[in-house]
């Protein structure tokens, strides 16, 4: 059953049922209002509820923002759906044909779904409506609210929900051959070069006005295997993440390096593509971003965003970055500073007066400075410890945690280089680091412990899994301890 279903059920001949973004669902009746749902519906909401009822052509339609009208019958009733984008609001009406008043042109539009095209694309293993086949298994994934759905050969379809692994039971066991169908319908071609070459591939696959996938595609034992990763099409803000002010005035920096670092999985995109839609609301300026692949799409609003993606619209990140300093940029993303030719750039190009963000696969702040370092022959590191200590400006080293009741929330270490951090840097003192974020709270430094245990007081996390996520486990456990906190370590290894 559809969502919209239960409210086209008490629609009446002289009625009419209004969407609207950013405002309730409405019945509109002989000139009054009356609300149908408490809820208030954004575009991102408004047009998956449509392609719900949509056919197939109007999802098309629908997914491009484009006017549409099409007919949706519900047992014996049936309605005219009018959806009209105006810029990124839209508004939907919903009237059973007849209805004296004019659905804002319904009656006079003359184009309907019905005769728009459905673009070409990649050949697809057919699905009912046209869509490749794992649509239907993307579709259940993010109405389970699933941040990952993973398919293994031989075994049943999982998804990932709020950390834990959880089999669809209802689904068939996929063979190898399957896997590789579903999987081939989707595959951008250099993409199944790559996968033919290497055995493994990244890529990105889009549900219009559903959300975006990042999709790794590899081989192990059993066959062919994928992992698709969930990504928003609505972006999280900074605010709804809750980044404290100290965290959001690095997007004021005119230059410099800040490094938002934890392990996969540890929601580095959603941090980074929040900060850059920050900056997107807050400045003018021109911002390019280097991903492997797009995950979050940005509109301009008061910036220009230019995302480029590696394989697709350039050969590296590296290179990307080098052509980056010809193409006039105040703010540039590395989605992955992930080797010495990259790292080495992306210092250059925060010490020439641009604003680099960037990630790494490290724990802390202090292991993300020694990772930088290390990465370099030791007759280049005290030069680079000397770039460091003036350009990189900030570290946030973030994981995610398991929340009472379901949910995930992310512990956040935060450091900032003041002239303390820099000369530790500059001295190769990096073990010193944890030390000074202890004394310098006031300026909004925090260790990933202290992180840690705010969640606890605040009863947003257990003990248990905060001492699971603590990097200083021995430390964590005494921090619990002053507080009069317990922890079960039961079947924890240290």
């Amino acid at each position: 059953m559809a969502q919209l279903d239960k409210l086209i059920e008490r629609l009446q001949p002289s009625q009419e049922i209004i969407l609207e973004s950013g405002k309730t669902p409405m019945l509109s009746s002989d000139g009054s209002m009356k609300a149908m749902l408490n809820q208030q519906l954004s575009t991102q909401q408004i047009v998956p509820l449509l392609q719900e009822i949509a056919p197939v052509n109007a999802k098309v339609t629908l997914g491009q923002r484009k006017s549409t009208r099409f007919e949706y019958s519900l047992g014996d009733k049936t309605v005219v759906v009018l959806f009209s984008p105006q810029g990124d609001q839209a508004t939907a009406k919903i009237a059973i044909p007849g209805y004296e008043e004019d659905l804002v042109g319904i009656s006079a539009a003359k184009s309907t779904a019905e005769s728009v095209p459905v673009p070409a694309a990649v050949p697809r293993t057919a699905a009912s409506g046209g869509e490749p086949e794992i649509n239907a298994l993307l579709r259940k994934m993010f109405q389970m609210g699933a941040s990952d759905l993973h398919l293994t050969s031989s075994h049943k379809p999982l998804v990932r929900i709020h950390g834990d692994m959880r089999e669809l039971t209802e689904e068939p066991v996929l063979p190898a051959d399957r896997i590789k169908a579903l999987v081939s319908a989707i595959l951008p071609s250099h993409n199944a070069a790559q996968f033919q070459e290497t055995h493994d591939t990244d890529f990105a696959h889009e549900i219009a006005g559903l959300a975006r996938f990042r999709v790794n595609v590899f081989l192990d034992r059993l066959g062919t295997g994928a992992v698709f990763r969930q990504i928003p099409m609505e972006i999280v803000t900074a605010e709804q993440l809750g980044l404290t002010k100290e965290v959001l005035d690095l997007c004021f920096l005119s230059k410099g390096l800040v490094l938002v670092t934890g392990p996969t999985g540890s929601g580095k995109s959603t941090t980074l593509c929040a900060l850059v839609d920050y900056i997107n609301r807050q400045r003018k300026d021109h911002i390019i971003t280097i991903e492997d692949p797009i995950e979050f799409v940005h509109s301009k609003k008061n910036c220009l965003i230019n995302q480029r993606e590696v394989h697709v619209h350039t050969r590296s990140f590296s290179n990307a970055l080098r052509a980056a300093l010809r193409e006039d940029p105040d703010i540039v993303l590395v989605g992955e500073m992930r080797d010495l030719e990259t790292i080495a750039i992306a210092v250059e190009t925060a010490e020439t007066g641009h604003l680099v963000f960037g990630t790494l696969h490290t724990t802390t702040a202090a292991s993300t400075v020694d990772r930088i370092i290390d990465q370099f022959p030791a007759d280049r590191q005290s030069q680079i410890r000397t770039m460091l200590a003036s350009s990189l400006k900030g570290v946030l080293a973030q994981t995610l945690c398991k929340k009472i009741g379901g949910g995930r929330v992310a512990a956040m270490e935060v450091l900032f280089v003041n002239s303390a951090i820099a000369n530790l840097i500059r001295e190769g003192k990096i073990y010193q680091i944890p030390s000074v974020m202890q004394t310098a709270k006031g300026q909004g430094m925090m260790l990933l412990n202290e992180s840690l245990l705010k969640l606890v007081a605040e009863k947003q996390v257990a003990p248990e899994e905060a001492y699971r996520k603590a990097i200083d486990k021995q430390g964590f456990a005494a921090m619990l301890k002053q507080k009069g906190l317990s922890v079960n370590l039961t079947g924890m290894i240290d």
